[in-house]
């Protein structure tokens, strides 16, 4: 390996409550979106005063922030910009992401002093690109998703050191180059391109010959059809020392339109994961707890993008659905007289095994022996919603620490066992 530098790890944010989860867990950035001009209609995203507030949090744990832009504005949204720009520079964001050559240079006349960064929606694919959007003033581009190790290994050779060279590293794939798709509009109305995808590439789909009409053929040997479009997630956290090698300077999480549970699993697990490579950069070894990590959240079948070729298995054609092997039940609120103080996310029993997250360290196995309710009253499970709830526990945990159940209720051998 080369010379290792410390790559960044950016994290998504789609709520307030998301972008605490991502800096809770180990992001050293986070990346949001404003309430438009952002490629996540879906989530919440932030008024300005929520921004604001977000940014003055992340800035006090030495966390930068990163808004989005990225979406190709309209002409009435091209009016709009610089107001827009002067807001996001006056709450204090980091660096603005944008798409559009001419957003860029509006970004360049009215915040000048703001870093811009070049989003993954302009399909960066080489060095010439890259190049003269350095010169035009960006600060990072984030390189298209279908581009392999080697591809990125050759533009940071080709492009000047100051260059910061952002990549995906975990999420979701999309069916079109670098996320330009219009099957969303065709089928629904819904513009992917003005972040309102209705994700039909995850739909099943069958075949029809236009002379029998109502005649439908399977694609595949399946009797619910195929889903002909449906890309895999991406997962690179076993191979986070090649990424690192390759001169990617930072690793980015999918999900803005996650939850906070995914965004705090996968934000420690990666987190973990560079600080193990930081550790021993010469003979890297990720522990398997932290693999076991990635697929406890929601996923497709995981494969690792586009970054050792072409994958000949990209796409699951049996269902356009996730796996989801464990529910979180709860969030640690603080600590009192021996017991941690809770509120309940999903319902749970009494005599339930669990597993409790916290920042860095491995899951710890618990069993609920007791379990109290808002007024110390033994109760035998939390089923109302959000309700608050105590649990025994021999010290303090972080606030914002995750209790979780396997949906099988197995127990992971890779967990620490308190009795």
């Amino acid at each position: 390996m080369s010379e290792l530098h410390t790559p960044e790890l950016l994290a998504p944010a789609g709520d307030y409550e998301r972008f605490t989860a991502a800096v809770l867990y180990g992001a050293d950035a986070v990346y949001l979106g404003a309430k438009e001009l952002g490629m996540r209609a879906a989530s919440q995203n932030f008024t300005f005063e929520e921004l604001s507030l977000a940014v003055q949090f992340a800035h006090s744990r030495n966390v930068r922030v990163y808004l989005t832009c990225n979406t190709l504005p309209t002409n009435k949204e091209a009016e709009e910009l610089p107001e827009f720009m002067r807001n996001a520079k006056a709450c204090g964001v980091d660096a603005l992401i944008v798409a559009d050559i001419g957003v860029l240079m509006e970004a360049k006349r009215i915040v000048p002093d703001l870093d811009v960064h070049i989003s993954t929606q302009a399909g960066v694919v080489n060095y010439l690109t890259a190049r003269e959007l350095y010169e035009m003033g960006a600060s990072r581009v984030v390189l298209a998703r279908e581009l392999s190790l080697e591809d990125i290994r050759i533009i940071r050779d080709k492009t000047p050191g100051k260059l910061e060279i952002e990549c995906f590293v975990h999420g979701a794939m999309c069916m079109s180059f670098s996320g330009r798709c219009l099957l969303s509009s065709y089928l629904t109305g819904r513009d992917a391109n003005r972040g309102e995808c209705a994700q039909p590439c995850r739909w099943g789909y069958y075949l029809m010959e236009e002379k029998r009409p109502g005649q439908y053929f399977k694609i595949f040997e399946d009797e619910k059809g195929s889903y002909i479009l449906n890309a895999k997630d991406m997962c690179m956290i076993e191979h986070i020392d090649k990424l690192a090698d390759a001169g990617i300077s930072s690793f980015k999480i999918e999900g803005r339109a996650k939850s906070s549970y995914y965004v705090s699993v996968i934000t420690n697990a990666y987190r973990c994961a560079i600080d193990s490579l930081l550790q021993n950069p010469m003979d890297f070894k990720l522990p398997q707890w932290v693999i076991d990590e990635v697929y406890k959240v929601s996923h497709r079948q995981y494969i690792p993008g586009f970054y050792f070729g072409r994958p000949e298995e990209g796409q699951c054609y049996e269902t356009g659905g996730y796996i989801r092997s464990f529910d979180v039940i709860g969030v640690v609120d603080g600590y009192e007289d021996g017991f941690l103080l809770c509120t309940q996310r999903n319902r749970f029993f009494k005599g339930d095994e669990i597993e409790i997250l916290q920042p860095k360290t491995p899951p710890i196995f618990y069993k609920v022996d007791i379990l109290l309710g808002e007024s110390d009253e033994e109760i035998e499970a939390a089923n109302k919603a959000t309700m608050k709830f105590k649990i025994p526990f021999e010290r303090p945990l972080l606030t914002g620490s995750l209790l979780r159940k396997e949906k099988n209720n197995l127990k992971n051998e890779n967990s620490l066992y308190l009795p």
